[in-house]
């Protein structure tokens, strides 16, 4: 029997009442899906216009229930405006949340204190006031609160969720992942544990993970937008396109603030409505940008037997480009390759429309990228130059870029041209001038430039 839906217009709108249960029930709502993001523009645009004529005490409580409603739909700097106009615990301690996410700390700690003194539950408090100081840096603070705060609040996925932040502070990623894991345990919907979750699994090019993790993520509402933004990359790099074009929707339907996060949606969403019908063919000109793009794939990409890996390893082979530039004579002459792992790599080949040997057949078309090499470097610009790209802080599309590129430091990205990252899946221009940015930050620039 099909679960009826949680009435929101009843909910929100008819009952005068809002407190913590209502937003419990309104969140258990969204969680069903279908109908109900579109019952609550609706929810949100009623209470909008009861809200013109209404004053006093029905007034304030109109502003929170538009706090809440603008809150789920991700609409930050309205649900701020609203809570700023209302009074009572729900109001600061949602308030507090809202402040803290937009960098706002000392403001937040001001409606927490608020919050609490208006009577919400102190332990919930608490720890979102640990949170914010571990945002500022202050870690100890942190670290004091979530130790007061242990004996009432260690069976709540919250003061969990604290933890993990301590932890990944401190540099401690598989301790996070298990405090992550424990809140997610103690409940499943818990959307931060879900998307550090996915995040931690996107750094580590768990995608399969990652993809897991950010879709449970969007299923309980709010919007998260950053978990939006990475499931459109990963998907992108899944070949799911229309998927893609999902996320990038309604990440400038949920309208953000930042108009850098909204313009980046829309050049993100215009690369994959372009990329929904591209696609590679081996009778088609080798010179172009599918093809080479199924050439820069990495061979790691693939599930490929230790024997096979090692061999590959030893011989600096990298890329499925790499393998057509060489011949099945100079693989099985590696020691401990053999036979079956020549198969292997033939069926890997062959489903890409590639062979072994195929660059050294056809007059090496496809030439192996240029290398920087540093001479007559001084000490200080060889480290600058040995760098690692990871540390230029990227966004997860152009990091995701640099790993299928086999770009690990700066030196090797400042050897690369414009056109060659522009040939690499997904790497459109927002992700090349965000690298060119981050280089001229460093007073450096790509090849040719």
């Amino acid at each position: 029997m099909a679960e009826s839906l949680i009435d929101l217009k009843a909910l929100l709108v008819e009952r005068e009442e809002c407190n913590a249960g209502t937003v419990a029930k309104l969140r258990e709502g969204l969680a069903q899906g279908g109908t109900q993001f579109k019952t609550l523009r609706e929810v949100g645009d009623q209470l909008a216009k009861k809200l013109e004529g209404a004053t006093g005490a029905p007034q304030k409580n109109l502003q929170v229930k538009l706090g809440i409603v603008r809150y789920f739909q991700g609409q930050t700097n309205q649900a701020i405006e609203h809570l700023k106009h209302a009074d009572g615990a729900l109001a600061n301690f949602y308030l507090g949340r809202l402040l803290a996410s937009q960098g706002h700390y000392d403001e937040a700690l001001k409606a927490f204190e608020k919050s609490e003194k208006a009577g919400y539950a102190a332990n919930l408090v608490q720890l979102q006031k640990a949170a914010v100081h571990r945002q500022k840096g202050e870690l100890k603070e942190a670290k004091q609160i979530l130790h007061k705060q242990e004996e009432q609040s260690k069976h709540t996925p919250e003061y969990h969720f604290q933890l993990a932040g301590i932890a990944q502070s401190e540099g401690d990623r598989l301790k996070a992942v298990q405090f992550l894991e424990r809140a997610v345990e103690l409940d499943p919907s818990h959307s931060g544990a879900l998307f550090q979750l996915g995040y931690i699994n996107d750094l580590a090019g768990n995608d399969d993970e990652a993809i897991r993790h950010y879709e449970s993520c969007l299923r309980h509402p709010p919007v998260h937008l950053g978990a939006l933004n990475n499931l459109g990359v990963l998907y992108e790099d899944n070949d799911k396109y229309d998927k893609a074009v999902e996320c990038f929707n309604r990440i400038l339907k949920a309208n953000p603030a930042d108009e850098q996060a909204r313009e980046r949606a829309r050049l993100f969403l215009k690369d994959s409505q372009a990329s929904q019908t591209m696609y590679y063919h081996p009778d088609e000109d080798q010179n172009s940008t599918a093809f080479r793009q199924v050439m820069e794939v990495p061979v790691t990409d693939f599930e490929l037997s230790v024997r096979s890996r090692n061999c590959l390893k030893k011989m600096n082979i990298k890329t499925l480009g790499d393998l057509t530039r060489v011949t099945e004579q100079q693989l099985l002459a590696s020691k401990n390759f053999g036979e079956t792992s020549l198969e292997e790599l033939r069926e890997i080949m062959s489903a890409k429309g590639l062979r072994i040997g195929q660059s050294l057949e056809q007059g090496v078309q496809y030439e192996p990228r240029p290398r920087h090499h540093h001479q007559a470097l001084t000490a200080e610009e060889q480290a600058v130059m040995n760098k690692p790209v990871m540390d230029m802080n990227l966004s997860v599309r152009a990091r995701k870029c640099m790993n299928k590129l086999n770009i690990g430091t700066v030196g090797e990205l400042m050897s690369r041209t414009a056109d060659e990252l522009l040939e690499a899946k997904n790497f459109g221009m927002t992700s090349l001038n965000e690298v060119r940015d981050k280089l001229a930050g460093m007073g450096l620039k790509l090849r040719g430039d």
